[in-house]
């Protein structure tokens, strides 16, 4: 999701609109920002300084890997519950004490998608040979040669190819189009020995309306008159309805951590190039992360050592070596039943991402914290400089490289949905100079906020996750003590500017406003994203959140 402060025009329209006619009010959307931007010019060559946009990536890829502050506690298996219910690491055991197999627990979960009320718009296809590779993976648990992610199954958003299955981007531009090889993630899932077996619902080229113009909306299961946030909305409906145990979405601007507060599920936007694009249709190439969405961070600690390293082929990974260094530290098992921080400094923010922000969402963020300071950790106060430059400059970023990637589509305009024309209309509206500038200002940025952190001694900020609950799709606002706000207005706030970043941040259940899910957002330096998962799983160790269900 961008981070525009103003709203659709009318995101329940699916009417077709020409450039022409959108380019009106997508100048006056954008002026005020590119009219801020152009008063604060990077210094003139030749003293510029290291500020191509290179340099950004660049920054990341030299960002060394620190140990963990914070031992991983050990994970207590769900045993007893359905097979639904199960998540990750309890599927695994439950195979492995020979309680349930991979092809009773697919039986389990494909009676579940035959239901519509528990659907709710979350999926687009069943992915094919799902029963082979159940029976597989079967054979392989009773002869000892499963591997780490042996039969668990896992949906797909629409926008990552997998082998066979029809993969649109959730557009009508996309026609029949079927994938003819697997995303570099899905292949390692599946070389794990996880299974594919849904393909969900996104926003059109993850940025359009809520209300999708080809397959229509995904209701959130907490409550089917609200959404479940986007862009990765069906695999949020699907793990939330306990359809599977493990999806895999995509963050530009949120997408992975907006539903993921708003279902009560647990996220990560990994660091910038950690995880490989390729295969994965192109948002905003700067901005695009991949990543898996779980129910607890435990799971997601497990997935995303697969993931991780480079591929050969997306020009943005990681080097081999730093990946290998994450990974080691993501397969560590638990060390005991203690939950403990003690000698961990967690930052604070005192502005920005508490400005627009519902009460009962800032009680939930203050209540993790004190959870956080009871079992050890340090808390003190720190705020990132330039956020409001940054929430613009990603504004810039994301539209313009949409319009980039859709340009030889516009004579087929009227086939977008509006959210997408009015983004890709807004793109339309920057110079080379103003787009340049976005980049160019990035890697200051970056610099900017590791300083901070630096400055004050901490390892991880912690933000509130979402300033409100999920939005109503009567008329797709939110409320915020009381007062409606267009959506657009409030859910990438807090979450777009670690995709401009490229730092890894986790979205972590933290508890329900009005019986609705809200959630914490826990953000690191380059790299250190299984500290932010260990601190998520440590808290998870002292709150049941992250264990309620939509119909308990």
């Amino acid at each position: 999701m961008t981070a525009t402060d103003t709203d659709y025009p009318d995101l329940t329209a699916t009417a077709a609109a020409t450039v022409d006619e959108l380019l009106g009010q997508a100048h006056a959307d954008m002026t005020p920002i590119l009219t801020a931007s152009r008063v604060e010019p990077l210094p003139a060559s030749p003293d510029s300084g290291s500020t191509e946009p290179a340099h950004a990536v660049a920054f990341l890829v030299a960002g060394q890997v620190s140990p963990a502050p914070v031992a991983a506690p050990q994970y207590s298996v769900r045993a007893d519950d359905a097979p639904h219910e199960l998540g990750v690491l309890d599927l695994l055991s439950a195979y492995a004490a020979g309680a349930t197999t991979p092809s009773a627990v697919l039986a389990a979960l494909r009676s579940r998608w035959a239901d519509p009320e528990l659907v709710g718009g979350a999926i687009l296809a069943v992915v094919d040979g799902a029963d082979v590779a159940a029976a597989e993976a079967d054979c392989r648990w009773r002869a000892g040669a499963a591997r780490p992610l042996e039969g668990v199954f896992f949906a797909v958003k629409d926008i990552i190819d997998v082998a066979g299955a029809p993969v649109t981007a959730g557009s009508h531009l996309t026609g029949g189009r079927v994938a003819s090889a697997d995303a570099t993630v899905v292949a390692r899932l599946r070389e794990a020995g996880a299974i594919p077996v849904l393909m969900t619902a996104t926003t059109e080229f993850a940025c359009g309306a809520p209300h999708n113009a080809r397959y229509g909306t995904v209701t959130n299961p907490w409550d089917r008159s609200r959404w479940t946030g986007g862009s990765s909305t069906g695999s949020a409906g699907a793990l939330a309805a306990r359809l599977v145990p493990l999806a895999l979405g995509t963050d530009t601007g949120g997408s992975i951590r907006v539903p993921s507060a708003l279902c009560n599920l647990t996220g990560i936007k990994p660091t910038y190039g950690l995880v490989p694009r390729t295969g994965v249709a192109s948002l905003s190439w700067t901005l695009d992360h991949i990543g898996p969405m779980a129910r607890s961070a435990a799971d997601l600690r497990a997935v995303l050592g697969v993931l991780a390293g480079p591929d050969g082929l997306d020009p943005a990974a990681v080097p081999a070596s730093a990946a290998e260094e994450l990974r080691v530290g993501l397969t560590e098992p638990g060390v005991g039943s203690e939950a403990t921080l003690s000698g961990l400094r967690l930052g604070i923010p005192t502005t920005w991402f508490t400005e627009l922000c519902d009460v009962g969402v800032i009680a939930a963020w203050e209540a993790a914290i004190e959870t956080l300071r009871g079992i050890g950790a340090e808390v003190v106060p720190v705020d990132l400089p330039g956020l409001h430059r940054i929430h613009d400059d990603v504004t810039v970023v994301l539209t313009c490289e949409l319009a980039s990637n859709q340009e030889d589509a516009l004579d087929r305009f009227e086939q977008y949905d509006i959210g997408t024309q009015v983004r890709i209309a807004r793109g339309l509206v920057p110079s080379a100079v103003d787009y340049l500038r976005a980049l160019r200002r990035r890697v200051v940025a970056q610099r900017d906020a590791v300083a901070a952190l630096d400055l004050a001694g901490v390892d991880v900020l912690v933000t509130p996750g979402i300033g409100a609950t999920a939005a109503r799709l009567s008329d797709v606002t939110v409320e915020i003590d009381g007062v409606r706000h267009p959506m657009q207005s409030v859910i990438g706030r807090n979450t777009g500017l670690f995709d401009y970043l490229g730092f890894p941040a986790v979205m972590a259940p933290a508890g329900f406003v009005s019986g609705m899910p809200v959630g914490v957002q826990l953000v690191g330096r380059p790299w250190a994203d299984d500290t932010c998962l260990r601190i998520a799983q440590v808290l998870q160790c002292v709150t049941d959140f992250h264990d309620r269900r939509c119909d308990d």
